[in-house]
């Protein structure tokens, strides 16, 4: 530019076409074409093309990945695939994986993008999504799924553990979270999720339990559109953020209920820190969202599913395809009701009472879960089975050894007594009464049933323990009337 810059120096000054060149020592016709110049502005530099091996394939390769656009993100081709399929088709083809791999990438970042909109967020408005992480379970580390309820307005998130994904352990964790802040939001924002809803174009097609759910409440849902993460980007994030800051070292978790009652408040515990964006402290700012949730209803939602299901010989049903559950053996070979929830498992009789309650099994191999307690009519009915029952293996040693040794008629008896005491007061209450009665050597339905009463009209506190030494001597006339 120097050069440039003493011509025009030189033809301000009036000197000629041929004194410059002669001054400056260079050919008149560089002079004339700098003196005929007007614009010197910067312009554009222009990217200088050659010919590539390539070239004859260009074409192809655009059309591969014009079509990768409408396909699932992650099937689409690779450079190596590309490179692999010029193979195939052109034989011919002498380039190199490099040249294609520099080539697919320049056409990458130069596709057009969507990019985003920076969304407003309103007080009472909330994202739910589902994450991933590690607990562990009786020694085992467990892969659980992670329900987390966020505020975009305020930044104030919730956090739940659950063994799945499905429509129960959403509506579950919901409602223990609307109960504890009282209230539910205006509007929830979901994905695709299938424990919800899913949307295909313009239609929603909601979960008959959560679409009961939705009604309970009355709030608006909303759901992203496919493969579209970032609509709800506060949610994703605060799953990492719980993840990193309340999982971490692995928890050992004995009972997990009582593990997501206090994640809520540990939740809470980090609403003290200041906004990002804002300023105020989250917990200030969830103020605003408090105000704005909806007024709960006089019930809470029944967070349960009931689903008809066809018992075998032994009273088992299936869920999911390959989790078996024990009813009782009177239910054998009938249709019953099961009361499906996200931690358990309930078969009702047909007037609607409780036969047991399984917990809930996750996974995709085979379980069998039995309840001994709900076979107790059938022993009592067939003792003759009670040395393979599994009753027998959950009673107390105590009564397995007592048991084991009387007639068959005494251990009717006694079986016959458990079963009537477990319908009135419950198996666990049934077992004391016989192992007192098998400690006083009487067992049978009678003496069982007058002990159980005993204990169940005791009032709380007292012993149950009754000296009945002066009776016993009494009866067999060892004291003066």
């Amino acid at each position: 530019m120097s050069i440039i810059q003493q011509i025009k120096v030189l033809q301000a000054q009036g000197y000629g076409v041929s004194a410059i060149a002669e001054a400056l020592d260079c050919d008149r016709k560089t002079v004339r074409k700098y003196l005929q110049q007007t614009d010197f502005s910067p312009t554009m530099p222009a990217k200088r093309t050659r010919a590539s091996k390539l070239d004859p394939y260009k074409a192809t390769i655009d059309a591969w990945l014009e079509e990768d656009t409408h396909q699932w993100y992650k099937q689409r081709h690779t450079a190596q695939r590309i490179f692999d399929r010029l193979g195939e088709e052109f034989p011919e083809r002498a380039v190199s994986y490099r040249t294609v791999s520099r080539y697919v990438q320049a056409r990458r970042r130069a596709a057009p993008t969507t990019g985003t909109l920076q969304l407003e967020w309103h007080p009472g408005e909330a994202q739910v999504d589902f994450g991933q992480a590690d607990i562990i379970e009786q020694g085992t580390i467990v892969r659980m799924h992670a329900l987390c309820l966020t505020f975009p307005y305020s930044n104030a998130g919730y956090l739940q553990l659950f063994r799945g994904e499905n429509a129960e352990c959403v509506v579950h964790g919901l409602v223990d979270l609307f109960q504890h802040m009282d209230g539910a939001p205006q509007r929830m924002v979901f994905d695709n999720a299938s424990g919800v809803g899913r949307r295909i174009g313009e239609r929603v097609r909601m979960t008959d339990l959560f679409a009961r759910f939705q009604a309970h409440y009355g709030f608006e849902t909303t759901f992203c559109n496919p493969y579209a993460g970032h609509e709800k980007g506060n949610v994703e994030n605060k799953v990492g953020y719980f993840r990193r800051n309340l999982l971490v070292p692995v928890p050992d978790v004995p009972d997990l209920l009582t593990f997501n009652a206090a994640l809520v408040t540990q939740s809470e515990q980090h609403w003290a820190r200041r906004h990002y964006k804002k300023g105020p402290a989250v917990a200030t700012l969830f103020a605003d969202d408090r105000e704005a949730l909806r007024a709960l209803p006089p019930q809470a939602f029944a967070p349960y599913r009931y689903t008809q299901v066809r018992t075998d010989r032994q009273g088992r049903f299936c869920l999911e395809g390959q989790h078996w559950y024990s009813s009782a053996p009177e239910c054998a070979e009938q249709a019953i009701i099961v009361r499906v929830g996200a931690h358990t498992v309930e078969p009702l009789a047909a007037d609607g009472r409780l036969l047991t309650c399984h917990h809930r099994v996750y996974g995709a191999e085979r379980s069998d879960s039995t309840d001994y307690r709900t076979t107790v009519h059938r022993v009592a009915q067939r003792p003759g089975a009670w040395r393979n029952s599994p009753l027998r293996s959950g009673l107390p040693e105590s009564i397995r050894i007592a048991l084991d040794q009387v007639a068959r008629a005494d251990l009717h008896a006694a079986l016959e007594g458990l079963a009537q005491c477990a319908d009135r007061w419950g198996f666990d209450h049934a077992v004391r009464a016989l192992e007192e009665a098998v400690v006083a050597g009487r067992i049978q339905t009678a003496d069982i049933v007058a002990v159980g009463r005993r204990q169940a009209l005791a009032p709380v506190g007292t012993s149950n323990v009754v000296d009945l030494r002066r009776y016993d001597a009494l009866l067999e006339g060892r004291v003066a009337r």
